[in-house]
């Protein structure tokens, strides 16, 4: 299995299942003496740990990081590190009563048909559980950012169909949905609660801004900054979509409304997304991703066996309502390794 390698000079390779003994990453090429501890790793795992919404499956995983090598008295020493987190609560018995049926929406029958065997415990690597050796080597890449002032935040701007009108990032951290308008954060709560009780699942839009990104970064034909950033969303899971700046709404306007005029001070819109030409332009970089809704639901679903034969299906087991809020903190982890590893490509031809 190939495509488990991310990067170019700041790299990542994953490893793991999502009802495996662990779930783990070794992030290679990231500089020495870059402050780094468990902790600052487990700041964002946490954002990413099941439970802290009512969108949330019911799996307990403490998803306690523990750097295995690359990092001596807090810091970075240039040499690869290694990080795991070990599963404690995986539970496989709902899983066998399926085992022989194709979850519509899942990637069961792909998998079967790549490699004719699949992990049916959890959708083994294509489990969102993967999602943790992201968020653990992205708060490495985090942690060089901060070195050089960028910040990168993703926050939740629609669920369910609730949409949020206020863009107070201050109020991120004041609602479970990590959604900046109070307001929509309520509807958000009740619409969830709603959909629990039908046996369903909800999609939405996570919305992520990188700050303080310094003219420069990406290479302007196939490593397109944007283009990059778009590839590593797309490859989350459960992304269906992705825009930067004005993203679609740029094909209703006229060029002459689209365009970024040009002032002393800087740019007076941002349509680009902060991406000229697929090269930063000192400008935030804007991004929004769709989220479809968790294929996994209680509600009778039609589909087949391993032997082709129709058949009906309930998905029982512990499952996530939304990806939301839980996928924002990937997202944020999936833009921090694109801007780490173009930020040391850029330094090594200037």
């Amino acid at each position: 299995m190939s495509g488990n390698t991310f990067g170019k000079l700041f790299q990542i390779t994953t490893w793991g299942e999502s009802h495996g003994k662990a779930i783990g990453v070794t992030v290679d090429g990231c500089p020495p003496r870059i402050p780094l501890t468990e902790s600052v790793i487990q700041k964002m795992l946490n954002r990413r740990k099941p439970g802290g919404s009512i969108a949330s499956t019911s799996r307990k995983e403490p998803d306690q990081a523990v750097i295995l090598s690359g990092v001596f008295e807090n810091m970075t020493t240039g040499t690869p590190i290694a990080i795991m987190v070990n599963n404690q609560d995986a539970d496989s018995s709902a899983y066998g009563k399926i085992a022989d049926l194709y979850r519509p929406g899942h990637g069961d029958i792909t998998y079967q048909a790549k490699y004719g065997i699949r992990d049916f415990r959890g959708g083994g690597r294509a489990s969102a559980r993967e999602t943790v050796a992201r968020v653990a080597s992205g708060a490495v890449a985090g942690a060089l950012l901060s070195q050089n002032n960028i910040k990168v935040t993703a926050y939740t701007i629609e669920l369910g169909g609730v949409r949020a009108e206020q863009r107070n990032l201050a109020e991120i951290p004041n609602n479970m949905f990590f959604c900046p308008d109070a307001e929509a954060a309520i509807t958000m709560e009740q619409r969830v609660t709603a959909v629990r009780k039908q046996g369903d699942s909800l999609g939405g839009i996570v919305e992520i801004i990188a700050r303080n990104v310094p003219k420069g970064l990406g290479e302007p034909v196939f490593d397109k900054l944007d283009a990059q950033l778009a590839g590593a969303l797309m490859s989350i899971g459960a992304v269906k979509g992705v825009e930067i700046g004005a993203g679609f709404q740029a094909a209703r306007l006229l060029g002459s409304e689209n365009n970024d005029p040009i002032l002393p001070e800087g740019f007076q819109t941002n349509n680009a997304g902060g991406i000229l030409a697929g090269i930063s332009n000192g400008d935030d970089i804007v991004i929004r991703v769709a989220v479809k809704p968790i294929p996994s639901i209680t509600r009778d679903q039609k589909t087949i066996d391993t032997q082709g034969n129709p058949r009906t299906i309930s998905t029982k087991g512990r499952h996530d309502i939304s990806a939301i809020p839980r996928i924002n903190v990937v997202c944020e982890a999936m833009v921090n390794l694109v801007l780490a590893d173009h930020l040391l490509r850029q330094k090594a031809i200037s």
